[in-house]
């Protein structure tokens, strides 16, 4: 088949302001107990975007931790190639994708680390084994092979027994929102999409085109 003749009519919500929420975290926090609802695969999984001194942009898969007023939190090595992009440009974008809902969330803003009491806590309550592999693998880096990371953990394994702590170099960010945008697919490519721009302390929404 030809990939430029796959088609698909989005008929299975709609999304408009008088039943939209005014504050886009409870717009998100009401879609997102909706796919967890929906038991869509993993609905906890997001795109996280980051941009390299030269410029570059890159995007990966992360998984949400945590989400409230201050922001939406996610966990990873701070000496991996998205640690070391936000290091230098701290502004990423996050997008969720529920595919069997037709929706998709996108997420703008600046990025911060959350406190090293919250990631130790995080960190602690971790299987064993994920808390092994985190000092295990050096994210990004070329290695030689899989045989690299099995030697790293056993050796932490040996080392840690069953309380390994925190690495340095492993916790949390927090993408602080200044712009969310909410999009439902429907009939014709006749979508629906809300932008939320914060505006001093308060939220503007409007629509966009398609």
């Amino acid at each position: 088949m030809n990939i430029a003749d796959l088609r698909k009519s989005y008929e299975k919500a709609e999304l408009n302001e008088t039943a939209s929420h005014a504050n886009p975290l409870k717009q998100f926090e009401q879609w997102l107990q909706e796919a967890i609802a929906a038991e869509v695969p993993e609905p906890n999984a997001m795109t996280l975007a980051t941009v390299s001194s030269n410029l570059r942009p890159s995007t990966r898969v992360v998984l949400i931790k945590g989400v409230d007023e201050r922001g939406i939190v996610w966990y990873t090595n701070y000496a991996s190639q998205k640690g070391q992009e936000l290091a230098g440009n701290p502004f990423a974008a996050l997008q969720f994708h529920w595919v069997e809902l037709e929706r998709v969330v996108r997420i703008e803003g600046r990025v911060e680390k959350i406190s090293e009491e919250e990631s130790d806590a995080y960190f602690h309550s971790r299987p064993l084994d994920s808390r092994i592999g985190a000092w295990a693998s050096p994210q990004s880096q070329v290695i030689e092979g899989r045989t690299v990371l099995v030697s790293n953990a056993a050796k932490y394994a040996a080392q840690f027994m069953l309380n390994p702590p925190r690495p340095p170099h492993w916790g949390g960010y927090r993408l602080v929102p200044d712009q969310w945008q909410f999009w439902q697919g429907r009939k014709s490519r006749l979508h629906d999409r809300l932008r939320y721009s914060l505006k001093g302390e308060a939220w503007t929404r409007e629509r966009l085109a398609p």
